[in-house]
């Protein structure tokens, strides 16, 4: 391939194939996040993934203690530290919720075969021109 470059029909189907394939937001999410190395640098992932929950689980289990000592003492610092703690669990407790709407937007509960369902079934990520029909 030392000669010539592409043909202006050929650079036209190439553009053509590279906008559908920024178009698939998934393949385009797995692409960005690819990462080089051995395979046992994936694990910490699922750590990782499960850290959010862990730490809302645990930040709500000191809201309700806290809430639990501040209406039985009345302390001012026991109030405002129940009122911070309720604080963080109400972000975890969002930012749970927003991963879970991506991931269900995104289909990729659902995808493992067993649903059945026609053209715009959930799950399947809402590709319902994939299908004939």
């Amino acid at each position: 391939m030392d000669g010539a470059g592409l043909s202006q029909r050929e650079r036209a189907i190439l553009a053509a194939i590279e906008r559908d394939l920024r178009a698939d937001a998934v393949l385009d999410r797995h692409l960005r996040t690819m990462r080089t190395g051995p395979p046992f640098r994936r694990a910490p992932s699922g750590f990782r993934r499960h850290l959010l929950a862990g730490g809302t689980c645990l930040c709500g289990a000191v809201t309700a203690t806290l809430l639990v000592m501040a209406a039985s003492s009345s302390s001012p610092p026991l109030i405002w530290a129940f009122a911070g703690a309720w604080v963080l669990t109400l972000v975890g407790l969002l930012l749970l919720v927003c991963r879970w709407s991506r991931r269900l937007v995104a289909g990729s509960y659902g995808d493992s075969g067993g649903g059945g369902g026609g053209a715009g079934a959930p799950g399947d990520g809402g590709r319902a021109d994939d299908e004939p029909g």
